[in-house]
């Protein structure tokens, strides 16, 4: 059977949303080329024997980037597996609302990434930004070990410093941007098997309404802006105004921002200078 054969007989039994992409990253990764190279080059070449051992775990609802070992994200390859949440694409819109905010200047200078995960708002941030220097945050030492590898691999990691913590519990002085992906789903929320039964819950769930860690970061937000600085915070998409109020009552003036599907996914909030 020919690679693009496989691919197809693989994404015919793929119940995902994007289960011919799927089908893809999982034969690139099957054949040790990228996805463009599958694509223009391979693609009438023998399929290997180990795609379908790859895609039987994908049928068993693994997330295709625990089986490959990576996801792109933004300009950057972040290296995933089982206990850190996978970048999604909707993370994006984060980046997005900095670079517009810090322009055609040189950007910031000092980043912080509260649950940084495998580091990837930080890592983001530092790959677009090379003179800044960033500190990652996370409760889960699996994931800082991700963070703390990916920095190496991306030859960054003279510029990223990744410790536990809880939240902004501790930390002291200013930051020109602050990242923050926090769990926001409530615990009566419906999510997939992909989801449910592989990411890990304390990256994902935050109470009754998805609101009790915005609780908790919000109000520290302030003390720990630089006159000037940004601070960016992902939420669910039905979670703008709630998440909002919890920026005003702050002394902060939210602005919210969607995602490529024209959802609201961030709530940006500036530190007037002095």
């Amino acid at each position: 059977m020919t690679v693009r054969a496989a691919i197809a007989d693989a994404a015919a039994r793929i119940a995902s949303a994007t289960p011919r992409l799927d089908a893809e990253l999982l034969m690139a990764h099957a054949l040790g080329v990228s996805h463009q190279d599958l694509l223009l080059k391979h693609l009438n070449d023998p399929a290997p024997a180990s795609f379908e051992a790859l895609v039987e775990r994908r049928l068993a609802h693994e997330p295709v980037a625990y089986i490959t070992g990576s996801r792109g994200f933004w300009t950057i390859e972040i290296g995933v597996g089982p206990g850190v949440l996978v970048p999604r694409a909707d993370s994006e819109t984060l980046i997005e609302a900095a670079v517009v905010h810090f322009g055609g200047s040189q950007g910031p200078g000092r980043v912080l990434d509260l649950g940084t995960g495998p580091g990837t708002l930080l890592l983001a941030a530092l790959a677009e930004w090379p003179e800044a220097y960033g500190l990652g945050v996370d409760s889960s030492e699996a994931a800082l070990a991700y963070a703390r590898r990916n920095a190496t691999t991306l030859k960054i990691a003279d510029r990223a410093i990744f410790k536990p913590g809880d939240w902004a519990t501790g930390l002291a002085g200013q930051f020109d941007l602050i990242l923050c992906n926090p769990p926001y789903i409530g615990i009566a929320e419906e999510l997939g098997p992909e989801v449910r039964g592989h990411e890990p819950p304390a990256a994902l769930f935050a109470g009754a309404d998805g609101l009790d860690d915005y609780r908790r970061i919000v109000p520290e937000l302030p003390r720990l802006l630089a006159p000037g600085g940004l601070a960016v915070l992902e939420i669910g998409w039905m979670q703008g105004e709630a998440v909002s109020a919890l920026m005003r009552g702050a002394g902060l003036d939210p602005v919210l921002h969607h995602d490529l599907g024209g959802r609201p996914r961030a709530i940006a909030a500036k530190m007037p200078r002095s």
